[in-house]
């Protein structure tokens, strides 16, 4: 596909066929990701690839507890999970959640489920001594992240760059024998989409691009 077209209609999917992704596209698709940006070229990414049937039966419950937040405080109208503006959710709105049909298991159930953690021993973090949640460190693995659903997109596949298992790393770990000095960054179900979007919704430039200040006038030239 022309670089454009890949970047335009790579959307979130999760919903999928059930056919099997081979290892020979699994591979070629990290063999193209592979070249992401990281610091300093230091490239501390890692890839689980998660075949065994237990494991990802294991995954479900982990993931279920953060999904079932996130839903109920979109629901409340919040930005879920926020740290700027909490949301204030009680149990009982967490109780009356209710998933939609194989809304967990449609994601650690794809044809290929990777897990992607990053090395924290080699990345640099900035904004370390912020009185913010950091992002830094993830400039030198989500760009890779990205890079796999391009290539996969590319093999007429998709996928969804989630990060629900983040709110349980320390029970990933253990699951999956990741080393303390790795982070969980992500997980991404990957396969091939029951539905191909190719008209996505985004801002246009104007809404987010500025001139020399934040507030000031917006980038010139667009629609």
């Amino acid at each position: 596909m022309e670089l454009h077209d890949v970047m335009r209609t790579t959307f979130a999917a999760r919903e999928f066929a059930d056919e099997p992704v081979s290892d020979s596209v699994l591979r070629r698709i990290l063999e193209n990701a592979r070249f992401a940006p990281s610091g300093g070229n230091r490239q501390g990414w890692r890839v689980i690839v998660v075949r065994d049937a237990a494991k990802r039966d294991a995954l479900g419950p982990l993931i279920e507890p953060t999904c079932r937040r996130y839903l109920a405080e979109v629901k409340a109208g919040a930005n879920p999970w926020n740290t700027v503006s909490p949301a204030r959710i009680d149990q009982e709105a967490l109780d009356a959640v209710v998933f939609p049909p194989r809304f967990v298991e449609r994601l650690t159930h794809a044809p290929v489920v990777l897990l992607i953690t990053v090395d924290l021993s080699v990345v640099a973090s900035m904004d370390q001594h912020l009185a913010r949640v950091g992002v830094i460190s993830g400039a030198s693995i989500y760009p890779f992240a990205w890079n796999i659903l391009l290539a996969a997109r590319n093999e007429g596949l998709g996928g969804t760059l989630t990060t629900f298992v983040a709110a349980k790393e320390p029970d990933v770990k253990a699951l999956f024998h990741i080393p303390d000095h790795h982070a969980v960054a992500a997980m991404l179900p990957i396969g091939k989409p029951v539905k191909q979007l190719t008209r996505l919704r985004r801002n246009p430039v104007n809404a987010f691009a500025t001139v020399d200040t934040f507030d000031g006038d917006s980038l010139a030239g667009g629609q």
